[in-house]
């Protein structure tokens, strides 16, 4: 009697187990990615409980929220060849969780690098046609739309939605 209950014990214990393994939950703040063996089986949007196939489907958890990056300590050069620091902060979003992981890996470390990679670009680019007094004149809201604009057309082949670039400090 002692043998079937511990048989028993131990299927009740795997099918708890299964049970446990065949759900996950995606938060309000977040999308997910069902892998089946490694490829992109479905896209969840939506915050909620959803179901995958045991040891076969892997989870990706994305965040959905608003990250913000920060930019620091960035020398440029303007049209007269004087060098100085530009601090920035860019604000993303992840749009298509697919082509972020298919491009980045899911890997916000990686995106994050790549997007300051194309940021540095866009600030030489944009402070390269302009003077020094131009960034802190008037000029400045335009030139930051210039970047944003920029930024986001390199952005969106990543799966990535650029929100807003704004620069908080220009030095000499």
């Amino acid at each position: 009697m002692s043998s079937f209950k511990n048989i028993l014990g131990i299927v009740v214990a795997f099918i708890a187990f299964i049970a446990y393994s065949s759900y996950f939950v995606v938060d309000e703040r977040q999308k997910a990615l069902v892998l089946r063996f490694g490829e992109i089986n479905r896209s969840v949007e939506n915050p909620g409980l959803y179901f995958k196939v045991p040891f076969a489907d892997s989870v990706t958890l994305i965040e959905d929220r608003i990250l913000i990056w920060e930019n620091n300590d960035r020398p440029v050069q303007d049209i007269a060849s004087q060098v100085y620091i530009v601090d920035a902060i860019t604000l993303a979003r992840i749009k298509d969780t697919k082509l972020f992981r298919e491009t980045l890996g899911a890997d916000l470390v990686q995106a994050e690098a790549r997007v300051a990679a194309r940021l540095d670009s866009a600030l030489r680019q944009t402070y390269g046609r302009r003077s020094f007094d131009a960034a802190l004149s008037s000029d400045r809201s335009v030139m930051m739309r210039e970047i944003r604009d920029e930024l986001r057309k390199e952005a969106d082949t990543f799966g990535i939605e650029i929100v807003d670039v704004r620069v908080r400090r220009t030095d000499l």
